[in-house]
């Protein structure tokens, strides 16, 4: 079955009022994973077991194009949900979603732009309310450009009770695929990994770097035209990751 970003992906080009070309590795592409054929990452694809979930909300086209991240978080961590923003509507599913008391949500964004007092650093809270049953963290990323996702935190009312998570990155950007406006901007891949290292799921947040690692080389080999090395260190990673047993004791499964 597709997942969250996939499924996204096929409704908005069923919008289309015209055919959309993305930049770049011109041919054939692959229907899974959007890139040129002779750079197929899908059978390096993985799967890891979190409870951590995540809520994209998604610019206009970006489910739509090869280079977006979000959709390599959707291929790693099985709870993904992902929602198209609109300015002058909201996706009641989404709505359902932040209130299902299964989940603790919480909006990833950088703390300067939001009130002090909605300003976190941690999540999962480190000091949950005595008697009160543990909540699945779910971390709501906003997915597109820069300016994107400064609107969409500027115009959506509907996610202004949610506490907003000021992540303080230790490394530079490792993106390739496009430039960002700003120097220290992550993509949405990269902040996954982040949050996922803060909710204690290092498993995970190593599969879904060495994934994004192993994409980012598939994708730019096929923007460049150049032959692509499937034993570097990339790849040796993410397959060394998924060899080895997840922390609970289970076999990964790709």
């Amino acid at each position: 079955m597709p997942h969250a970003v996939a499924r996204l992906r096929q409704d908005r080009l069923a919008r289309a009022t015209k055919p959309f070309v993305a930049r770049g590795g011109g041919g054939l592409r692959c229907a899974r994973c959007r890139l040129a054929l002779p750079q197929c990452v899908c059978p390096y694809t993985p799967r890891v077991n979190t409870p951590v979930g995540v809520c994209l909300l998604m610019g206009d086209i970006e489910a739509i194009k090869p280079s977006n991240t979000g959709w390599l978080i959707a291929d790693v961590v099985p709870d993904t949900f992902a929602f198209e923003w609109s300015r002058t509507a909201v996706d009641a599913r989404l709505l359902s979603l932040l209130a299902d008391p299964q989940w603790s949500p919480v909006l990833v964004f950088p703390g300067e732009f939001a009130p002090p007092e909605r300003v976190v650093e941690q999540w999962p809270n480190p000091q949950p309310a005595p008697h009160v049953a543990a909540k699945r963290p779910l971390f709501v990323l906003l997915d597109g450009t820069w300016s994107e996702a400064r609107k969409m935190f500027r115009k959506s009312p509907y996610l202004d009770a949610l506490p907003v998570l000021s992540l303080n990155p230790v490394r530079a950007s490792a993106y390739r695929l496009r430039r960002s406006q700003r120097d220290d901007h992550l993509c949405t891949a990269e902040v996954a990994v982040l949050c996922l290292e803060m909710a204690s799921e290092p498993h995970a947040a190593a599969v879904l770097w060495a994934y994004f690692d192993v994409f980012s080389a598939h994708y730019l080999a096929a923007k460049s035209k150049q032959k692509l090395d499937l034993g570097d260190a990339a790849h040796q990673a993410l397959a060394a990751l998924m060899a080895a047993q997840a922390p609970s004791g289970k076999p990964s499964s790709v």
